[in-house]
């Protein structure tokens, strides 16, 4: 196996363990809270933020700087292995950005090694799963350049379906208007969005109620997804765990999706979206 390691940011949201298992090596974004306090997310209970965000307190999130990634980064091309970085998507935040300069920079620094940053244009656990794919290729004995290919090629077929529960968050974040929070609360409206081909947030239609909601995500997978029954999906909740296994059963009944991981949304996106967020992630013919 060629001696190189995988990078990401903890927007991926993958639990410890599955990391831990791929050998990733994970970097933390920070969370503000209104008090001031400023935590990684890595150190955060994520049923305590979920317990916090459902009381209105204010939490901010905010991007890696380039110092931190060159700490991160420097001491695995000291050892004499490459990198490969896979970042959070550049349309969301400046994360990314920051992880590539640092890496053009060592690259110069350490001419002999591969110093690579792809940027996913993905998020959370779709974010995750493109991560999980190249890591098992990596344990797989395929190169850094095999699996650095496999991620540019692929990023565009990693879709991401997502509702909302509470229209607070994206109203809070300027993603929706006072007016059409106030209304869609109202009438129980529930935008359904994805990430697009830019890595940005878009919303796609609006459904009636939660179960709607849910049924459209499942319906988004069912027209686009690439061979299900051979996949690996991943699901991401903002702290509805049901509705999370409500939609794996079916993707598992009726699309013979062999194998759904289902995961916390993290505070890095959760604090935009809010408790009862879900979101599936699969690969499909387009986003």
């Amino acid at each position: 196996m060629e001696n190189y390691v995988i990078l990401t940011d903890s927007s991926c949201d993958l639990p410890k363990e599955l990391a831990a298992e791929l050998d990733l090596h994970v970097i933390s974004l920070e969370a503000v809270f209104d008090n001031g306090t400023t935590k990684f997310d890595s150190e955060i209970d994520v049923k305590d933020f979920y317990a916090q965000l459902r009381d209105k307190v204010q939490i901010t999130t905010s991007a890696v700087g380039i110092d931190r990634f060159l700490n991160f980064i420097e001491p695995f091309l000291a050892e004499g292995k490459d990198v490969l970085y896979l970042g959070f998507t550049s349309g969301l935040s400046g994360t990314f950005n920051a992880g590539f300069v640092a890496s053009q920079e060592l690259s110069e620094k350490y001419p002999d090694r591969k110093v690579y940053a792809v940027d996913t244009l993905c998020a959370s656990l779709g974010e995750g799963l493109l991560v999980y794919l190249c890591a098992k290729m990596r344990l797989a004995g395929k190169g850094i350049d095999e699996v650095r290919l496999f991620a540019e090629d692929n990023k565009l077929n990693l879709c991401h379906w997502f509702t909302v529960d509470d229209l607070f968050f994206l109203k809070r974040g300027g993603r929706v208007s006072a007016a059409t929070a106030v209304m869609g609360t109202m009438l129980s409206i529930k935008p359904v969005m994805h990430v697009d081909n830019k890595g940005r947030l878009v919303n796609v239609e609006k459904a009636r109620g939660r179960k709607a909601s849910l049924d459209s995500l499942f319906n988004k997978m069912k027209a686009t997804a690439i061979e299900p029954e051979k996949q690996t999906c991943f699901i991401c909740h903002g702290d509805c765990e049901e509705d999370a296994k409500y939609l794996a059963e079916r993707m598992k009944k009726e699309l013979g999706v062999p194998e759904v991981i289902i995961g916390y949304t993290g505070p890095v996106i959760g604090a935009h979206s809010g408790p009862g967020t879900l979101a599936i992630f699969y690969l499909g013919t387009e986003r």
